[in-house]
């Protein structure tokens, strides 16, 4: 019994450590393990009505960080309101330098308004995201209009600003793989 277990036994430990062959440190490139970082500073938000200010930040973020999961990329919020239409390339330089920030991006969030009231809101938005790199070079910028694209016309405005910031960030990381290819 002895004889047929020792050469079965190493023979499992054989084929063990040939499948642990993934810590082996020359197949692994560091730069394979390196994510880009991505500044997302908070959106600007149209119009600016307080009491939907929280709620779009949060729909925003938690639809950014999902996107973010699976992507070969670091999403990094920043708390810092930049206009959209009049961006200081000084403060986007700062941003990625002090955060090692390789691209940043500006977003907007535009609600539809209708009817007469000062608080009556459509579902509809319009995502739009600039993109820029460490440099403070534009780089692209891409906008989501979910009424136009997903013709929505029932639903909550949190899911309005979360599929809108969806395909908002699928344009910027398409042309970021563009820009990053050339």
């Amino acid at each position: 019994m002895n004889k047929t277990f020792s050469p079965i036994f190493l023979l499992l430990l054989f084929v063990s450590f040939h499948a642990c062959n993934a810590q082996n440190l020359e197949t692994q490139s560091y730069t394979s393990k390196t994510k880009n970082t991505i500044i997302f500073f908070n959106p600007e938000i149209e119009p600016a009505v307080e009491e939907i200010k929280q709620a779009t930040n949060d729909a925003f973020f938690t639809s950014v960080s999902d996107h973010f999961g699976g992507v070969n990329a670091k999403m990094l919020k920043m708390e810092m309101p930049i206009k959209f239409d009049s961006i200081d390339i000084k403060d986007i330089k700062d941003a990625c330098k002090y955060n090692n920030a390789k691209f940043a991006v500006v977003p907007k969030i535009k609600f539809f308004k209708i009817g007469l009231g000062k608080y009556v809101f459509s579902s509809q938005v319009v995502v739009s995201m600039k993109l820029y790199n460490e440099a403070g070079e534009f780089l692209s910028e891409n906008s989501y209009d979910t009424f136009r694209k997903k013709a929505r016309i029932l639903g909550s405005a949190e899911n309005s600003v979360k599929i809108g910031t969806k395909g908002a960030v699928k344009l910027i990381l398409k042309d970021w793989r563009k820009i990053k290819n050339e």
